[in-house]
This record gives C-alpha cells, structure tokens and sequence, in this order.
C-alpha cells in the first residue's frame, strides 16, 4: 500500500504545499482521501482524474473538501482522460452527510445542470470493503461531523485521523496500526482549544497510546513548523516519526 501526500498544509494552502489531499494506492486500485485547496492540481500529476476509484472525505471543512468542485468540473466537462471509466459512470464519494448538499449549494443555481448523481455514488462512512481496503471509521472531535478512517490492506493498516482534538476513538481506532497519519496543527506558542486540534506532543502520545509503529505528522498550517511539530511528537512516542511534505511518498 502506498501513500502519496498531494497537500499536508493545515488549515488553508500554503507557500509550499495544497491543502490536505492524500492518494492510497494497492493493487492498482485508487482512492483518494480528502481533497482541500489545490489538492485536484496534485492529484493530477499522479493519476488521471476518471481513473479514481473512490474518494473519502473526512468532513466538510473547505480545506479538506473544496477542491471537489474542480472534480466536478473536470468529469462533467474534460476531455477522455478526465472522464470516469467506472462502468456506471460514478465515483463512490463517502462523506458525511450533507456532503451532496454542500456541493450543490457550491454550484447554485446551475447545480442540478451538473447532475451531481450522475458523477458520484454518495454514501456516509460505514465499515466494509471498498475495492482492495477494509475501511473503518470513529467520530473525532471537531466543531463539523468529523471522521478518522482505518485503512487495511492484506496485513498493512494505515489510520488517518482527520481534524481532531484529543481522542480516545482515534487511539481505539488506530490500535496497533503500521502508520498513523495524524493532524498536529497546533504549535507550542499557541493556546490550545478543546475538540478542534492536536499539537505536536498530543499526535506523539496518541500514537504512544496506540501502539503504532510509524507516525507521520501532518495538517500543520503555514505558520507552524512541520519539524517542530515532529520534535514535539518524538517527547511522547519512541517510534519512528516522519514528516508529510507534498508529493512524499511512503509504504506502507
């Protein structure tokens, strides 16, 4: 199973970096994971629009979920390679619900000329099969309907926690996983708000906690550090911690 980070910017795009955009990849299937400002752009350098096989949406923040309206875009009126080739002509898009109804209002009044059901099979997070993965899902602390997703593959699991404060069900969820990608917005200057975000020493003992092999930092926004939130996280977790930098690649 391989990820590639398409944007790990926190909050809004960066100088450096898309917004949060992640793109899991097995067995030549392709599922995209939260699409936020400029992360279409990245993905396109990657895969071909129409030839993504699902996407997730962790909740309907704009900086995890805009750039669906370049999806839009794209399938409805690109050329061959950005069509979808999935035999009934739809993308399975898991999100919260609402999550049709957020992109509608994004195109009123001209939505229904889109036909949004006719890109996308909606549906809200439920565990199960979706292509090669088994996914699953916890309800994380955030202000929006949040959810963290656990992908596995054969004996590999990756666990992404989305936005979230501190949590009990991330670390339940992500018990004993290869890789936790967890958010670590917060950097130790700033205050620290209940149910929003993580700081860098939070993700590491959620990690600890969980009993994770490998954490990858991530969603730190362009005021922060990405490396500071790394050094923190290490205070809290003794396994290996890597840093999610755009167009990085890892196995897992």
């Amino acid at each position: 199973m391989k990820l590639t980070v398409l944007g790990c910017s926190g909050s809004m795009p960066g100088p450096d970096s898309p917004a949060s955009g992640y793109l899991i990849e097995a067995d030549g299937y392709r599922l995209v994971l939260d699409l936020g400002h400029g992360a279409f752009g990245a993905l396109q350098r990657y895969a071909d629009p129409g030839a993504v096989d699902a996407i997730v949406v962790s909740h309907l923040h704009a900086d995890h979920c805009i750039d669906l309206t370049a999806y839009i875009v794209a399938l409805r009126y690109g050329a061959a390679g950005y069509r979808v080739r999935d035999p009934d002509g739809r993308i399975p898009l898991i999100g919260p619900a609402g999550t049709r109804d957020r992109l509608e209002a994004a195109y009123d009044p001209y939505a229904r000329k889109l036909g949004l059901h006719e890109l996308f099979e909606f549906s809200t997070p439920a565990s199960g099969e979706l292509g090669p993965f088994a996914l699953s899902f916890a309800p994380m602390n955030h202000p929006v309907p949040t959810n963290a997703v656990r992908i596995t593959h054969g004996d590999r699991t990756l666990v992404y926690s989305a936005d979230t404060g501190e949590s009990d069900a991330l670390v339940s969820l992500a018990h004993g996983a290869d890789v936790l990608l967890c958010e670590a917005s917060v950097g130790p200057d700033e205050e620290s708000i209940p149910d929003l975000h993580l700081t860098g020493k939070q993700a590491g003992q959620h990690a600890d906690r969980a009993g994770v092999d490998r954490l990858i930092v991530t969603h730190v926004p362009p005021w922060g550090s990405r490396q500071v939130a790394a050094d923190e996280a290490a205070g809290a977790f003794a396994g290996a911690i890597e840093i999610a930098q755009p167009d990085a690649e890892f196995w897992i």
